[in-house]
């Protein structure tokens, strides 16, 4: 009887977790010296709900923020954010120029081809694990060689 519960239990959560897709997930190299670095994905949400992207952590970094850029009079500029919704059976793009996360108090400097291990919380879909691998210094989209995740 045991088993069966905790088995309906996972047959409960499995399809939440699976209908938030991680796709892209990429860190550009930083400059020696350098505190912050900015991540990118693409998530897709295949559910039915919008469910919000709501924090953000790593081993690689202090902190990591969920920021903006915003138009302040001609002036770009960033800002932290409380959340990204993710649309009900849609996608929300993280880009250099646009949202992105923010790596606050980097442990190193992220070099071409290292690999970073993110959590990612959602208010409906929990914790997701992705694996952002770190393109060039100024890099302005994924890898080539990146896979899907």
């Amino acid at each position: 009887m045991r088993i069966a519960f905790l088995l309906s239990i996972l047959l409960v959560a499995f399809p939440v977790q699976a209908q938030m897709q991680i796709e892209k997930p990429w860190a550009r190299a930083t400059a020696p010296g350098a505190t912050v670095a900015g991540g990118y994905m693409v998530i897709r949400n295949a559910g039915a709900a919008v469910d919000r992207l709501v924090s953000a952590s790593s081993p690689a970094a202090a902190k990591v923020e969920l920021h903006v850029h915003i138009n302040d009079n001609g002036v770009m500029k960033m800002r932290e954010v409380p959340g990204y919704d993710v649309p009900a059976k849609g996608a929300f793009e993280l880009k250099p120029g646009g949202a992105h996360l923010m790596f606050m108090d980097i442990k190193r400097p992220f070099k071409e081809g290292d690999k970073l291990p993110v959590k990612l919380k959602f208010e409906k879909a929990g914790e997701v694990s992705a694996e952002f691998q770190v393109g060039r210094i100024g890099g302005s989209a994924a890898p080539m060689d990146h896979a899907k995740h």
